[in-house]
């Protein structure tokens, strides 16, 4: 879509009110406003912004970083490939933004332009990335101040469909009314929790679908009286909630599934295995990337389907990467990996990169990703996780943050300014955090994502 169709469809809607998105450091996705008759011009010129704003954390406060002043502007330019007319909001419209220095480039903190990095590497290596986010969240009302869960209904029952049919029937219409094909919508294990699967699609438009799935779900949710939250762990004794993210590995032309070796008894080729290795030698400092909340430490236990351990395996949901059995006839086109230690309060631009880096990393070294793990992690031995080189993921905040430092790739993937701003802003978080009680975590975790 070029900037002259966008302008056609905003008038052909009546649309009066357009919303210039990002996500931020924190996870959470935040906008400036333009009345639609400005929309010709700030396609071509973009919005200012203060470099200061990414220096913002999950508390509203912003962190004191060299480089993120309250001086000097960037540039917040739409991608005309994202607008989207909002179904929930009438006569709004939206796009997402990447941010440019003067000179038209990324100013060094721009999470959209690190993915696009992160393709234009993997995509000099022969590579295209399919990617898509499998997104649990929580419907819930909000009563006297506490967060009360939409319905008790039995996990993957008919009664809770019956229960969730009207909201979750308009969240799906929303979905596709934006393009966004549902491949399946259920009722999730906890009491009031959903899940909803969407069609993969290049990485960069995948981490855009992930921006606009969050606002949609949450949107048509308000048109029914109802709070949606991607919070890791909003409610401390239920079941957590993932985005776990499935990718697939292409040729530049999209014809062959590197991942898939008909060859292999699994069916799992060695660019796969390369690139699944380079992701479990990395993934303790990636953790602080795709589960970056204070929050998101409650749900990275063992036993709890989110994986606790840097395993791989074949449908092994209790590993941290999955390799998922394809589906009978259409074994090349479904074949695909899922990282499961990931949630939604990830900034997905953030995630999908640092993922992409780490993958490419294994496959440039050519590393070994052991024997795939036919068990729980969490009921072998010690001696049996060595035996494996299999470590325990972090249990903190504040460790993730520390083996993500430690990371030199990461380090070197993200740049200077991103990554200094990223670690002051995330580390702000675990500190404020971990000085208040599980009831100040929760209320400030809650409707953020």
């Amino acid at each position: 879509m070029d900037n002259a169709e966008v302008i056609n469809r905003a008038q052909a809607a009546h649309i009066q009110l357009v919303r210039f998105l990002y996500c931020d450091h924190s996870g959470v996705t935040r906008a400036k406003v333009i009345h639609v008759s400005h929309l010709a011009n700030k396609l071509r010129e973009g919005l200012g912004l203060t470099r200061a704003q990414m220096a913002m954390n999950l508390l509203e406060q912003l962190i004191d970083i060299d480089g993120m002043e309250p001086v000097g502007e960037i540039r917040m330019v739409p991608d005309p490939n994202t607008f989207s007319i909002l179904p929930w909001t009438p006569g709004s419209a939206s796009l997402i933004c990447d941010q440019l220095d003067h000179k038209h480039i990324n100013w060094g903190s721009c999470p959209r332009s690190f993915l696009k990095d992160m393709v234009a590497q993997a995509e000099q290596m022969g590579i295209k990335v399919e990617a898509t986010f499998e997104n649990e969240f929580y419907l819930a009302r909000e009563r006297e101040g506490a967060y009360i869960p939409f319905d008790q209904a039995p996990v993957y029952s008919s009664i809770g469909l019956d229960l969730s049919a009207l909201v979750m029937h308009d969240i799906v219409r929303a979905l596709g009314e934006q393009d966004l094909l549902v491949e399946q919508a259920i009722n999730e294990y906890g009491p009031g929790q959903q899940e909803i699967s969407i069609r993969h699609a290049p990485a960069l438009h995948a981490a855009d679908n992930q921006i606009k799935l969050r606002d949609t779900v949450r949107g048509m949710a308000l048109q029914h009286g109802l709070l949606a939250s991607f919070a890791p762990k909003p409610f401390p004794e239920a079941i957590g909630s993932g985005c776990h993210l499935h990718f697939s590995l292409w040729d530049l032309e999209n014809k062959s599934n590197l991942l898939y070796d008909p060859s292999d008894s699994r069916g799992l080729s060695q660019p796969g295995r390369k690139f699944i290795a380079g992701v479990l030698e990395h993934l303790p400092g990636l953790i602080a990337l795709t589960c970056p909340s204070y929050n998101s430490y409650r749900r990275l236990q063992p036993h709890m389907w989110s994986s606790a351990y840097t395993a791989w395996g074949f449908d092994n949901r209790e590993a941290a990467v999955r390799v998922t059995s394809p589906f009978w006839g259409r074994e090349e086109q479904t074949y695909n990996i899922e990282l499961k230690s990931i949630d939604g309060s990830a900034n997905p631009y953030i995630a999908l990169g640092g993922l992409i880096a780490c993958g490419l990393d294994g496959i440039r070294r050519q590393l070994n990703p052991g024997l795939p793990i036919e068990h729980d992690p969490g009921k072998m031995s010690e001696a049996e996780l060595e035996r494996h080189h299999i470590r325990r993921l972090p249990t903190t905040m504040a460790d993730a943050l520390n083996e993500l430092e430690r990371d030199q790739l990461l380090m070197d993937a993200m740049g200077d300014l991103m990554r200094r701003s990223y670690l002051a802003v995330r580390r702000s978080e675990e500190k404020a955090f971990s000085e208040q009680d599980t009831d100040f975590e929760i209320r400030h975790h809650f409707y953020k994502f």
